[in-house]
């Protein structure tokens, strides 16, 4: 295995690329990372399990290490599927951390496309770089991938960042879930999105604005959403057990919850183990996450929740403003009813991440434990 430290600079991701390119054509497996600690945890010295192209090491939503294993065919079905749902191979700008699979699968795309990748370097997501990371782009068509923060920030921005974005003929928003009221907001500012839904062990975003890319299977079974293709992963590095329990009979259980619509859209409801129990009434956190956002004044929000000696558990939200908010709790109440509505709001300048785009709920958690927003 070829671990790889990705240190922000150009050349990094150069190396990165042609690591890839070889892997992709039966070389060593690539281990992208940026913190050592993961790195070891996957145990770069021992090989790589047979077919393995690429290793993602993420520290999953438990902190527990945990190393995803795609071969050369997941990687490149993906990548070709999304350039048949984009409109046809083209020129991509780098603009999310490439040891992600979101960031890992623009320089793949770009290597069965045979152009050049831009990148977008340094610490920080910032309007003025990113147009000046577009502007290094040749030909056409556009394309780029971001996390909703990333879009949020550039359609603040109003100004060069903004009119950047305008010039793509397409930016995949993954990661995280895209709001309606993101969705219409780029919509407002002529900036073409595609929201997709996907995850490592898909090799990226699987699922663009609701329908599976060709290739690509989804059911629904007992709310749980589980994906099927060529795009799946092979299991996780050294973990039998967790690849028995995730990877049967050729398809991967998420741990989402969905539902399929008649018109074969999926609809993503969040996390399985984001049900809140309170005074013995289960309420979804993506559900009052949805409802916060939509209300004017709310830019971001997160909903756990919280050992309450009363309700068993309390419904509690951390808020991020973008103007001045109205009742947000009587907004909830009259959508989702009494149990929904929190109770407890603080407010915060930002929600806590880990990885591109992805909320730390178990920071969020911490935080509003102890009664602080910020």
């Amino acid at each position: 295995m070829r671990p790889l430290h990705l240190d922000g600079s150009p050349g990094a991701l150069d190396a990165l690329k042609h690591a890839i390119a070889a892997a992709l054509d039966g070389g060593p497996a690539v281990l992208p990372f940026t913190d050592p600690a993961l790195r070891d945890a996957m145990a770069p010295a021992e090989p790589a399990e047979p077919d393995t192209a690429v290793v993602i090491a993420t520290s999953g939503s438990t902190g527990a290490p945990k190393g995803v294993l795609l071969s050369a065919r997941a990687l490149t079905a993906s990548a070709t599927a999304t350039h048949a749902r984009l409109g046809g191979p083209g020129h991509w700008l780098l603009a999310t951390p490439a040891h992600y699979i979101g960031g890992l699968q623009v320089l793949v795309r770009s290597l069965l496309a045979g152009t050049e990748p831009a990148y977008l370097t340094g610490h920080g997501f910032r309007p003025d770089d990113f147009a000046s990371a577009a502007a290094r782009l040749t030909g056409s068509p556009r394309y780029t991938a971001l996390v909703p923060t990333q879009l949020v920030r550039l359609l603040d921005d109003g100004g060069a960042g903004l009119a950047a974005a305008k010039t793509f003929d397409a930016i995949v928003v993954g990661a995280a879930a895209t709001s309606a009221a993101l969705r219409e907001r780029a919509a407002d500012a002529g900036v073409a999105i595609v929201p997709a839904y996907g995850m490592s062990e898909t090799a990226s975003g699987c699922v663009y604005d609701g329908f599976p890319l060709d290739g690509v299977r989804v059911d629904v079974s007992g709310e749980r959403i589980r994906i099927a293709g060529d795009v799946l992963a092979h299991g996780y590095r050294r973990r039998p057990d967790l690849t028995a329990e995730s990877f049967s009979g050729g398809w991967f259980t998420t741990s989402d919850r969905g539902v399929r619509h008649a018109d074969g859209r999926l609809e993503v409801l969040g996390r399985a183990d984001d049900m809140i129990n309170t005074g013995g009434v289960k309420v979804s956190a993506d559900a009052v996450e949805r409802c916060l956002c939509a209300q004017p004044g709310v830019r971001d929000a997160c909903v756990v929740g919280l050992p309450d000696p009363e309700w068993g558990e309390a419904v509690v939200a951390l808020v991020v403003p973008s103007g001045e908010p109205g009742d947000l709790r009587a907004a909830v109440r009259a959508e989702l009813g009494a149990a929904a509505t929190p109770k407890r709001i603080e407010y915060g300048a930002e929600l806590p991440l880990r990885g591109p785009g992805k909320i730390d709920r178990a920071a969020v958690k911490t935080r509003l434990a102890s009664g602080l927003g910020d």
